[in-house]
């Protein structure tokens, strides 16, 4: 039996929403080795930021969908920032094939992005034994 890993997604809200949809129709699957803990936060409020470091708090691991402008996405660098803190495993996924796609500030430039693809999602989350 596959354990399901719970995985926080940080993404540009902006520009890249249609991938975070993507990444939670990947996770539906029962033979999918991981959950989405949905828990984006549209409207930033002036607590925001704590709440992001509550649900991150509460997850395995973190994706992070790296798309175009990603860093200048200051959420998202906010949220590595969090997983950083909190010790929480982050991978970057790169999520729009044929364009450039970019790291968010807050990743260390020892941190890899990935090819978005089944073989890794299930590597990156344990699922692959």
């Amino acid at each position: 039996m596959v354990s399901n890993v719970r995985v926080f997604i940080s993404f540009d809200y902006d520009y890249d929403l249609d991938l975070k949809n993507t990444l939670v129709g990947q996770s539906r699957p029962p033979d999918s080795p991981f959950n989405i803990a949905d828990w984006s936060i549209k409207d930033p409020s002036l607590d925001w930021k704590e709440k992001a470091r509550q649900r991150i708090s509460r997850v395995d691991q973190a994706a992070v969908i790296c798309g175009e402008h990603t860093d200048t996405a200051m959420g998202v660098s906010v949220e590595v920032t969090i997983a950083q803190e909190e010790e929480i495993p982050y991978f970057l996924l790169w999520g729009r094939k044929n364009r450039s796609c970019h790291k968010p500030k807050a990743a260390k430039s020892t941190d890899q992005i990935y090819e978005w693809s089944w073989p890794n999602l299930k590597k990156l989350t344990g699922g692959a034994r």
